[in-house]
């Protein structure tokens, strides 16, 4: 699972320094796709298509709701994979983003950090961050420590510290939004992908039903139930997955801009006070 990293004003410049956790994470992600997609198809036939589901050898007459779902054809168990995979990812980003919010609201945390910089105190400003511990926490306390270091700072005049600070947020900033919007993909891929395969299933399935039409003689009833069945169950998995995907990937993305303006309200918090008290 992926986690919000602390941001340190000093170490994550180096190109070299995230290709290893970016292979790892990717990696993770992989294996995490394959084991949903073993694991539904395992559960598709194993489980929905033994034999005690079914009232017939051929397991076209389903018993109960498991052999209903067998007899929705090999699209199910792909749409049953989709639909593990992005259980999987959903728990991953409301791990990471609760973590993200830190223990505090970001215009409370703001505020506090106003009135410690209007006191000039910079250490308890910086205490604050600690206790936030989320991703604006950790911007404000890069940003803090760059404007402690600009406070003695004799080299530099007014308007270069005040665009050093702002560098230091922006290198900050760079760090934590790619942890939050990671394998978001996942679920707005998901979102449309599950309707189409979806549909997919059902042209599948109405095929079936109209090749059983189509038959010499009399239609085979029980392969235009099948057919219909087939085409029905596919819709109706298809779109429950999309409308979790879409509900989920919304409601992470309306946090994750919450945070996003706290982190540009910290930001602007930082300069003001600076241009405000230092020269």
């Amino acid at each position: 699972m992926a986690d919000v990293k602390t941001a340190a004003p000093k170490t994550a410049t180096t190109g070299n320094a995230g290709k290893p956790k970016n292979t790892s994470g990717f990696m993770i992600n992989l294996l995490f796709v394959v084991g949903a997609i073993a694991l539904a198809h395992i559960i598709f036939y194993v489980v929905f298509g033994n034999q005690a589901n079914f009232l017939d050898e051929h397991k076209h007459k389903a018993k109960n709701f498991m052999g209903t779902l067998y007899t929705g054809g090999k699209i199910v168990p792909i749409l049953i994979s989709m639909l593990f995979v992005l259980i999987i990812f959903i728990i991953e980003r409301a791990l990471c983003i609760i973590k993200a919010k830190g223990k505090m609201a970001a215009g409370e945390f703001v505020r506090k950090v106003q009135y410690h910089l209007a006191n000039k105190n910079i250490d308890a400003a910086i205490a604050e961050c600690d206790k936030q511990s989320g991703s604006v926490g950790n911007v404000m306390k890069a940003g803090l420590l760059k404007y402690r270091e600009m406070t003695t700072n004799t080299e530099l005049d007014k308007e270069q510290k005040i665009l050093s600070i702002q560098k230091e947020i922006e290198e900050a900033t760079a760090l934590e939004l790619p942890m939050l919007e990671k394998n978001l993909v996942f679920l707005s891929t998901i979102s449309s992908g599950a309707t189409l395969l979806g549909l997919l299933g059902t042209v599948l399935g109405m095929i079936a039903s109209f090749s059983a039409m189509n038959t010499s003689g009399a239609p085979d009833a029980a392969a235009l139930a099948g057919g219909i069945s087939e085409a029905l169950l596919n819709t109706a998995t298809g779109i429950g997955t999309s409308f979790i995907a879409i509900i989920a990937y919304n409601f992470f993305t309306t946090i994750i801009d919450g945070i996003t303006f706290g982190i540009d309200e910290s930001g602007f918090t930082l300069t003001q006070s600076f241009a405000a008290q230092y020269k």
